[in-house]
């Protein structure tokens, strides 16, 4: 036993939470007002909420009147009234495999799964190893208690997304101030108070028209700055000025950022050739959500290769016994109400297999062709999977057809009478999945 092991002090609970956004909270609140037994959330930050806690808007809850922050402390105090026990400011740090060879390295298959970029593609994805279990359902924890080891029945994975910062999306350029994401926006604003020329005086926002980008352009109009305009790689959207309200440069992608200590513009190409600079000291870059999933890869979670998410069926298991996940650390962004709704439905998942239910041995993936993104759930199994579906498209897509085959064989078909939006998901209901052959291959999803 190393040194580190000898001091972490071990600990039992009947259900883990990581992550104290709108999806861990009401998983927490649904279990705890249950009786599950000892339900503990464990959240990194220094309080509970998730993003809604720095999104200083109405838009929130049931009736869609709360700002976000009354929504977050709603959910909190909905958790806590209910007997859930909540940990901020500590960490999950990994998963302690009771292994006697721990110089053993975790496996890794190579299987064929259809990808939205290489349709039946060869990918690498972590699986659980036939003779080392990929999580014994003990977390290595950190906090201010200390070092912990946590036991528990089940686990939650809601570990929410983040938006990819300036450095991931290959932008070139030195990283000065005034160069933030949509969430370094919010809090800067919202929660330290930010005003004016603290922020930046000009501002441009890079990011597709959906919701984030209209709030990142809200919140600089709040914090007195000009927002010079939204750079998008993809098309004008219907009634934008409307949406947005900021000037739009539709199918332009940033080349590179110009300035040292501070921006001093955007370089940017439109796909027609142009080129040309936008004169800013302040860059924000929103939207192009990630799932947050090292914690799900370090244990052994399959990911979607879509999502890059934890693969999930209709009951929000994961393909690892005891292990859940829901919310937008399953996809990146939705509302913050799918993602406590999908708490909600993932916390019964959990009383069943708390109940002993068994555990799927075998489920089938859905996977997506362009120009369709992704879909979640992801995996069709089991007595208890079917639920809506969410589909997301990669393009504006006009009164599509929507089909759902298995080896050939046509299981669903719709057509929808509108413009599908890639700012939005299409709920698709699940009744057709009861036609899928269990033993049969992947139930591919297209649009034409």
């Amino acid at each position: 036993m190393s040194g580190s092991d000898a001091h972490r002090r071990r600990r039992t609970v009947e259900v883990l939470i990581v992550g104290a956004g709108p999806a861990g909270l009401s998983a927490a609140a649904t279990l705890a007002e249950a009786g599950a037994g000892r339900v503990e959330v464990l959240e990194r930050d220094p309080w509970p909420g998730g993003a809604p806690r720095h999104c200083d808007r109405p838009g929130f809850g049931r009736w869609r009147t709360s700002s976000g922050p009354e929504y977050a402390r709603r959910l909190t105090e909905a958790a806590v009234a209910a007997g859930a026990t909540l940990r901020t400011e500590t960490t999950a740090t990994g998963w302690w495999h009771e292994d006697p060879d721990p110089a053993r390295p975790a496996s890794s298959v190579t299987r064929d799964v259809p990808s939205p970029t290489r349709p039946a593609s060869s990918l690498t994805l972590d699986v659980p190893s036939p003779t080392r279990p990929a999580s014994s359902l003990t977390l290595d924890v950190t906090g201010p208690a200390g070092l912990e080891r946590v036991t528990a029945r089940a686990v939650v994975l809601a570990t929410g997304a983040r938006e990819r910062p300036r450095s991931a999306r290959l932008v070139p350029g030195t990283r000065p101030a005034g160069v933030l994401t949509t969430g370094e926006l919010q809090q800067s604003v919202h929660l330290h108070g930010l005003r004016g020329a603290a922020i930046g005086r000009r501002a441009v926002v890079i990011g597709a028209a959906e919701p984030v980008t209209r709030g990142a352009v809200r919140t600089l109009r709040e914090a007195g700055v000009e927002v010079v305009g939204v750079v998008s790689e993809g098309p004008r959207p219907p009634a934008y000025r409307e949406r947005v309200g900021a000037p739009l440069l539709p199918w332009t992608t940033v080349t590179g950022l110009v300035g040292h200590g501070r921006p001093t513009g955007v370089t940017v190409r439109h796909r027609g050739g142009r080129t040309g600079t936008l004169t800013c000291d302040t860059v924000v870059f929103a939207g192009d959500w990630i799932p947050q999933h090292e914690l799900a890869r370090a244990g052994g979670v399959p990911l979607d290769p879509a999502t890059r998410g934890p693969a999930v069926d209709g009951a929000f298991r994961t393909p690892v016994p005891g292990v859940f996940a829901a919310g937008n650390g399953l996809r990146g962004a939705e509302p913050a109400a799918v993602a406590e709704a999908e708490g909600r439905q993932a916390a019964y998942a959990v009383l069943r297999h708390l109940a002993a239910a068994p555990w799927p041995s075998r489920t089938v993936p859905l996977v997506v062709e362009p120009p369709l993104l992704w879909v979640t759930p992801n995996r069709v199994g089991g007595p208890d999977t079917r639920r809506p579906l969410l589909l997301r498209p990669a393009e504006p897509l006009r009164l599509p057809v929507l089909a759902a085959v298995q080896d050939g064989r046509l299981l669903w078909r719709s057509r929808r009478w509108a413009v599908l939006d890639p700012a939005r998901s299409v709920r698709v209901t699940p009744e057709w999945t009861a036609a899928v052959d269990p033993d049969g291959g992947p139930v591919v999803l297209r649009a034409r």
